[in-house]
């Protein structure tokens, strides 16, 4: 772990730029909490000592609390759309804290605002639970059966809470320069999911920007990565069904070889679409699941494939639920089978804006220290931040959590996934300079 640590620390950013501050009196006020948080990668030592003393300070009280949180909202996983009981004790939390947060009409997740004057940013983090056993050996072992926080999104929420008892605090005390959003959003893994939904219900009204992570069990705890542009992929789900008459093996003449045609448009469909798109938008189509026959001398007269469509750009990404379909049916034409197609959108692609993650950047130097920042690969996972990024700019960042007792690489989306909960309270430092840093960037 200490080996990937050093590879991510040396990878190499795009400076942070310094924003300014014109309002003298504002930015007197605002010294003791933001201090350099916006200052350039290079003068971390000049970096708030208040805000970072604070923020030890309070994970010395806290960081406890916050584990117990994170175990039991692990121990009871809730399936997309399902986040009721989640949404309930965040908004229990969030109350206790002084705050006045408002379920969505689904009370299934929560909007709360801290503070109330000044320009507003936004903070998200996502409620929902994987259809997956946990298989782990651990005391806050999910406690419902085929249902698990494999994603992560225990430790998200988590986060957010710990960010929001911090940053409450800070408005009592009158040093938050303006207000903080904070999204907890139902149904991010699955399709229609729930980003839209929050939108609708207003989470955005008057936001300037939105800031969110995700758990990167790829870096050590006390990581983080970042990058400007493309970070994950626009994600669309595909569903072909083809007919025919069925017959002998021994006579595909006289019928349709739905087989063939499947595995025709298995292979050719994803050619295709690689020369008919930008090489750079990185399109691609795979198939997982395909299902037609059952007897070894039998045509089958149904035959079914699945997939997904993924693509990094928007370009891309709005051209498809029309160019792939096409593709199938030139491909099935020559085969005589009968086709159906459902093309169900899914969500666009994450696309950091530049300025925001010049904020992050500075933000995480500032609550991470020195070379534990780096540049985020690409992704070709689907992400529902997406959908806020095409109102307001915004960042999703990576936040190293992975556990130096695990010797087999760990990914997301795993039954055995687990994090090393250090992480937990260097998620709430980032999360906390960078709403202070966004919040005064441009003054």
């Amino acid at each position: 772990m200490a080996d990937v640590a050093q590879r991510h620390a040396d990878a190499r950013l795009t400076p942070s730029r310094p924003t300014r501050t014109t309002d003298t009196a504002s930015r007197e006020r605002d010294t003791t909490v933001t201090a350099v948080l916006t200052a350039p990668a290079g003068t971390l030592d000049e970096i708030s000592a208040d805000l970072r003393a604070r923020l030890d300070a309070w994970l010395a009280d806290h960081e406890a609390e916050l584990v117990e949180l994170r175990r039991r909202i692990h121990a009871s996983p809730e399936l997309s759309g399902q986040e009721r009981a989640t949404a309930a004790l965040v908004a229990s939390r969030l109350r206790a804290a002084g705050l006045r947060p408002r379920l969505l009409a689904n009370r299934n997740g929560v909007i709360c605002d801290i503070g109330s004057r000044g320009r507003t940013v936004a903070l998200r983090a996502d409620l929902d639970a994987l259809p997956l056993p946990d298989t782990k050996d651990v005391p806050y072992h999910s406690t419902v059966d085929g249902v698990c926080h494999a994603c992560g999104h225990d430790v998200h929420t988590t986060i957010l809470v710990g960010a929001a008892r911090v940053l409450a605090e800070l408005n009592r005390d009158g040093a938050l320069p303006g207000r903080v959003r904070l999204l907890f959003q139902p149904s991010e893994e699955q399709m229609p999911s729930g980003a839209p939904q929050v939108i609708a219900e207003g989470g955005l009204k008057d936001v300037e920007s939105i800031y969110a992570l995700h758990c990167y069990p790829q870096l050590p705890a006390g990581y983080a990565a970042v990058r400007t542009g493309p970070m994950t992929a626009a994600a669309d789900k595909i569903d072909i069904r083809l007919t025919g008459p069925g017959g002998h093996t021994a006579r595909p003449h006289l019928t349709v070889d739905l087989a063939y045609a499947l595995g025709r448009i298995v292979v050719e469909v994803p050619a295709l679409l690689s020369r008919r798109l930008d090489p750079r938008a990185a399109a691609s189509l795979v198939f997982g699941a395909i299902q037609v026959g059952d007897a070894f001398n039998a045509i089958a007269g149904e035959g079914r494939a699945r997939g997904t469509v993924r693509v990094l750009s928007h370009e891309g990404w709005q051209r498809l639920p029309e160019l792939v379909p096409q593709l199938v049916r030139d491909v099935v034409a020559g085969t005589g089978a009968e086709v159906e197609i459902d093309y169900m959108r899914g969500v666009p692609p994450v696309v950091n804006h530049r300025d925001t993650t010049s904020v992050l950047e500075a933000a995480a130097r500032a609550a991470l220290g020195p070379g534990r920042l780096s540049e985020a690969e690409v992704s070709m996972g689907g992400e529902d931040f997406a959908f806020y990024l095409e109102q307001v700019p915004g960042t999703m960042f990576r936040l190293g959590v992975g556990r130096a007792d695990v010797t087999e690489p760990m990914d997301i989306h795993q039954s055995s996934f687990d994090i090393d909960e250090a992480a937990i309270g260097a998620g709430v430092r980032v999360m906390v300079h960078t709403a202070l840093a966004a919040l005064t960037s441009g003054d």
